[in-house]
């Protein structure tokens, strides 16, 4: 029953972000969830919560619902179609409501899949695919790739977050670089280490060739 579940619910994510250009596609889906369901195994969570979850995360966020209250009620519609009992359903969308960066103002996670779910999805931010995604986000959004005239910003509210004028390789200041350290678990630490490293690298590079050094 579960794993019929699962796979209408693949296909479900798949049919609504098969267009998604801005590094919340399907196969950033996919990512997740096969991160998650590593994570999940090495750290004894459950399974099935923490694949669901991980499957169904952006259709509630509101860079792809318009809003976070709209894409959660979606999320409960969907969940409701496959008949989930309720219990699972309040557990899903508890993970899904909390686990988003929002510039750093968000809560800690109180769920060991929570915990899971969110180590997975900002793994998928880290390391060579982060980068990717971070300059694909950054032209969907019609942001520079970078302009050493706008400063990285030390603090910001959720809006701020979310629609002030910025770069992408600001992002890696004001998000990507901060990531390692909110690392949950044990078992996601290890890969954000890897991928924290490859990213310092990047930058290095960057900037080399953007003063002619390199």
């Amino acid at each position: 029953m579960s794993q019929l579940m699962i796979e209408k619910t693949e296909e479900f994510v798949k049919e609504k972000l098969k267009d998604e250009s801005s590094g919340h596609d399907w196969y950033h889906i996919y990512r997740v969830k096969k991160l998650a369901e590593k994570i999940a195994e090495q750290e004894g969570a459950d399974h099935f919560i923490c694949v669901m979850a991980a499957l169904l995360h952006d259709i509630a966020d509101e860079k792809i619902a318009g809003t976070e209250e709209k894409g959660l009620k979606e999320v409960k519609s969907w969940l409701e179609s496959i008949a989930l009992e309720s219990q699972y359903i309040e557990q899903i969308i508890s993970i899904i409501s909390t686990m988003s960066f929002k510039g750093g103002n968000q809560s800690a996670m109180q769920t060991l899949e929570g915990q899971v779910v969110q180590d997975a999805d900002r793994l998928d931010a880290i390391g060579a695919i982060g980068i990717g995604r971070t300059f694909a986000y950054s032209g969907a959004k019609g942001q520079l790739m970078y302009d050493p005239e706008i400063p990285v910003r030390e603090k910001m509210t959720k809006d701020q977050y979310r629609n002030e004028k910025s770069t992408a390789v600001n992002h890696f200041y004001e998000k990507l670089l901060k990531l390692k350290d909110t690392m949950n678990t044990a078992s996601a630490k290890k890969l954000a280490n890897e991928r924290h490293a490859f990213l310092e690298s990047f930058l290095e590079q960057f900037f080399g060739e953007w003063e002619g050094k390199q």
